[in-house]
């Protein structure tokens, strides 16, 4: 079994990679950009571990300064380079986690009845309203300021909002107030949601 997990960095790892860090502060002088530069070596903790491990480090300069990271892994170097292990494979877990955290802002948190059939059923509609907020994200709010917008953040802006509701013998009309900051986005998404 394979492992790769974040590493706390402390100074004997920061001295390692100072070199590294010394030319992503140069490229970020350079280019005004977030600047990275990866970088691998075997490490052995002076107490916990028995044996030298692969870490990879990131030597990151932004604007505010340093942002070095460090994974330990048990991958071999043949099989993951160091960008690709720390940006494809490690970075990835971290965006999965994301989901999951925007799942709870759904309610999937509330799993308190006493039947686990209840808990389930919940779970199941807070799955399935994440997956169409995320269908809307990604279809209707593609190109406004929310497409990248957080799951909680479309919920509250887009779908909390009050609306004075009239139904005629033919039609359902939605009355949205003028003052509505947002009723630009409302509008476009309605026009790509529109059969």
């Amino acid at each position: 079994m394979d492992f790769l997990f974040g590493l706390a960095r402390n100074s004997r790892l920061q001295k390692i990679i100072g070199q590294q860090m010394h030319q992503a502060r140069l490229l970020h002088a350079e280019t005004g950009k977030a600047a990275r530069v990866f970088t691998q070596f075997e490490y052995k903790t002076r107490k916990s571990w028995a044996r030298d491990r692969r870490v990879v480090a990131k030597a990151e300069y932004l604007d505010k300064g340093e942002n070095p990271r460090f994974i330990v892994t048990s991958l071999r170097a043949d099989e993951w380079a160091e960008r690709e292990l720390y940006e494809k494979f490690y970075c990835q877990r971290g965006e999965m986690e994301n989901r999951i955290k925007e799942q709870m802002s759904l309610f999937a948190y509330r799993l308190s009845t006493e039947e686990m059939k209840g808990n389930q059923l919940r779970l199941y509609l807070s799955a399935l309203a994440y997956t169409l907020v995320e269908a809307l994200r990604r279809l209707a709010l593609k190109g406004t300021e929310w497409a990248e917008a957080q799951v909680d953040t479309i919920r509250i802006k887009l779908f909390k909002i009050g609306a004075l509701v009239r139904i005629s013998a033919r039609r359902v009309w939605l009355e949205l107030s003028s003052t509505y900051p947002w009723k630009h986005v409302y509008a476009k998404a309605f026009d790509a949601l529109r059969c």
